[in-house]
């Protein structure tokens, strides 16, 4: 099996690369790619649902994207610790009838010594939003690297 870097334990600095690819990958909205960060058996709970395994995250995230249009990302470092990293992060997208929405929520991180993703968990809630509004275009910008994102 091939690692996936940065390795635990983490370091303030690996845990911030960790976090930064996180978001790169996910907005790529590349089902197949973003799933190739966990393990083959990696766990999951996404809100209300349940999900195990590569083939049914790549099946989640496929629905997810044709569901959340023009869907960008922004990941925080929260804490960190050995083997597992939290995160906060927002993102934005728009619905079918055009309706824009800014989703806030927490993740928690467990990986393993191949620094594959083995469990992960989102608590997330959705705030409606009027287009003017959206702050989140696109990947991040290099200039914003490293920065935290403001709550509001």
């Amino acid at each position: 099996m091939a690692d996936r870097p940065p390795l635990p334990p983490f370091t303030h600095e690996t845990a911030l690369q960790k976090v930064q690819a996180a978001e790169d990958a996910w907005n790529t909205r590349d089902p197949q790619r973003v799933a190739l960060a966990y393990s083959e058996d990696s766990v999951w709970r996404n809100r209300d649902t349940f999900v195990t395994g590569r083939a049914e995250i790549v099946e989640f995230l496929t629905a997810k994207w044709e569901r959340e249009l023009d869907y960008a990302l922004r990941k925080d470092l929260w804490a960190f610790d050995g083997d597992r990293i939290a995160v906060r992060f927002q993102y934005e997208c728009r619905d079918a009838s055009g309706q824009w929405w800014r989703s806030y929520g927490n993740e928690l991180w467990e990986f393993d010594g191949h620094g594959l993703m083995t469990r992960r968990e989102a608590s997330i809630n959705d705030v409606r939003i009027e287009e003017g509004e959206r702050r989140v275009h696109g990947p991040r910008p290099e200039s914003e690297r490293g920065r935290s994102f403001p709550l509001r």
